[in-house]
């Protein structure tokens, strides 16, 4: 091919347009009772960034495990090159050149990044020379990572390079990415994004989906945008604002959170006091020395990569993990509560909504209804002399789920049946709606569309207007911003000092994540 032809397939370079790679045409996929893809029509051009947008359960997943071989569509053409063909696993979509680095990471601990790596390889090459097309590939995109390490010695954000990297020896003509910057520092998305430019530049296609719309905004150039299956837009996300994608994305009007003022000088509710945690999980993370102190009617917000000591600050706080031989390190309402666990710590009034949902803030085999009752039936006396009191536990349920917009059947639907975005309204609400003095919450709209995080988080600044104390444990920089009243910052187990939301930057922040000063 000459070099002029070549530049016209590709077009990024010279403007020229861009020739189809991928073309869906009425895509359509079924499951009992669901419509997830109505009849969606997706065209995705060599060199381009396209990003697929859409809240939780609009769609998107079920549209890229079809893409990559996952799913079989019930109807519709998939044409790839401009040839009709069709997918029945994700060893023919490699095979055409498609691959997809999945948001949560598949990757052996105490394996080496090569072994990982030479495990997926569908050539079955040695490992010597998977580590030099480690190398080449690494450098060649600027994703440096040494192939001798052990996974876990790794940062968060040197696993995603693996998880790409792994992709990218396949040599894709499509990468197709899950919220890919969800587990990385600002720093390290910057250098994620230059990454994808120059994909993009030598030809390889991206297909993009994530709930950063800011990030959205900067890297694609095309946006396709799904709701209840369908697609309903397709814009230039350059043209458009964060508010104006979300609101295609839910189909109503967003409103903009607003904060009320501060409670000054008042009690403190939580303090920690030298806290040290020897981690449980030999890939765990120790802490140590973290000392914080939360006042009635504050949101403090400790950020960090996930890793870091996260999990272990959670246990602690939460009661999952007694230390009995400590003394006065964890006091709620200037009570010791370090020797209690988890039921006399809600008992003294707070509250905890942990990372994981299934099996650790709710059982998906269970009903709402059941799930409703979990951690309620102290506080609002939903057992009485050893029965429970159905009325009340159908009362408090179908408040949760009108309060707090949860889509759903019935109060007998099963949890595993909910979306992740339906499912966090469900167990924030139920917390909430306890009305505690003191609120811990990790990772509170992880996963949740645009609509869904704007109004959980209203609600949270809601309950701190009211003078809970509320701790936010999260890796969205935007949401810490948002709600936050101070910021400290969470890394290899120890904390940084808090500092006020309007004295910090997302720069400094974002150096504190990677350990380098922040200053």
């Amino acid at each position: 091919m000459s070099q002029n032809k070549a530049k016209s397939k590709i077009g990024q370079l010279d403007g020229l347009e861009l020739a189809p790679l991928l073309k869906l045409s009425g895509i359509t996929k079924s499951f009992p009772g669901i419509l997830a893809n109505d009849t969606i029509d997706l065209t995705v051009k060599q060199g381009e960034i396209h990003a697929l947008l859409g809240e939780n359960g609009a769609g998107k997943s079920t549209l890229v495990k079809i893409i990559y071989g996952l799913l079989t569509p019930d109807a519709g053409t998939f044409e790839w090159e401009e040839s009709v063909t069709s997918l029945s696993n994700p060893a023919q979509a490699r095979a055409l050149g498609i691959g997809m680095v999945f948001q949560h990471f598949s990757l052996f601990e105490a394996l080496t990044v090569c072994e990982n790596i030479a495990i997926a390889d569908d050539q079955k090459l040695n490992l010597k020379t998977v580590a030099l097309r480690i190398k080449e590939v690494s450098n060649r995109y600027g994703l440096p990572i040494d192939p001798d390490r052990y996974v876990h010695s790794l940062s968060v954000g040197e696993k995603q390079r693996i998880e790409i990297l792994r992709c990218l020896l396949q040599r894709p003509k499509l990468l197709i990415l899950d919220e890919p910057t969800s587990v990385l520092t600002p720093q390290e998305a910057s250098n994620l994004f230059v990454t994808l430019e120059n994909l993009a530049s030598s030809g390889c296609a991206i297909l993009y989906i994530s709930h950063k719309l800011e990030e959205v905004r900067s890297l694609c150039g095309t946006a396709t945008i799904l709701r209840n299956g369908a697609v309903v837009a397709t814009c230039n996300p350059k043209l458009e604002t964060a508010k104006t994608m979300a609101e295609l994305m839910i189909g109503v009007k967003l409103h903009n959170i607003k904060r009320s003022e501060k409670l000054e000088n008042h009690d403190n509710r939580l303090q920690i006091n030298k806290l040290n945690l020897k981690s449980n999980d030999p890939f765990g993370m120790d802490l140590k020395n973290i000392s914080f102190d939360i006042q009635e009617g504050e949101v403090l917000g400790i950020a960090g990569v996930a890793g870091n000591g996260q999990t272990e600050l959670m246990a602690a706080l939460s009661g999952e993990i007694v230390q009995n031989d400590s003394h006065d390190n964890i006091t709620f309402d200037h009570v010791c509560v370090s020797g209690m666990g988890v039921a006399a710590r809600r008992a003294m009034g707070a509250s905890f909504v942990p990372e994981e949902r299934y099996g650790h803030a709710a059982i998906k085999e269970m009903s709402l209804k059941d799930n409703a009752l979990l951690t309620t039936s102290q506080k609002i006396n939903l057992v009485k002399k050893g029965f429970l009191q159905s009325n009340e536990i159908c009362d408090l349920t179908q408040k949760i789920i009108s309060d707090f917009d949860v889509r759903t059947t019935g109060l007998e639907m099963e949890t595993a049946n909910l979306s992740g975005g339906n499912l966090q309204k469900f167990i924030l609400g139920r917390e909430i709606l306890q009305n505690p003095r003191i609120l811990i919450v990790s990772q509170p709209t992880w996963g949740v569309d645009a609509g869904a995080a704007v109004f959980l988080r209203k609600s949270l600044l809601d309950l701190a207007a009211r003078g809970c104390a509320i701790l936010i444990i999260s890796q969205d920089l935007d949401e810490i911003f948002e709600i936050c009243d101070r910021i400290a910052v969470l890394y290899q187990g120890t904390l940084s000092p808090s500092i006020t939301r309007e004295s910090a930057s997302v720069h400094q922040i974002g150096l504190l994540m990677g350990g380098k000063t922040g200053e």
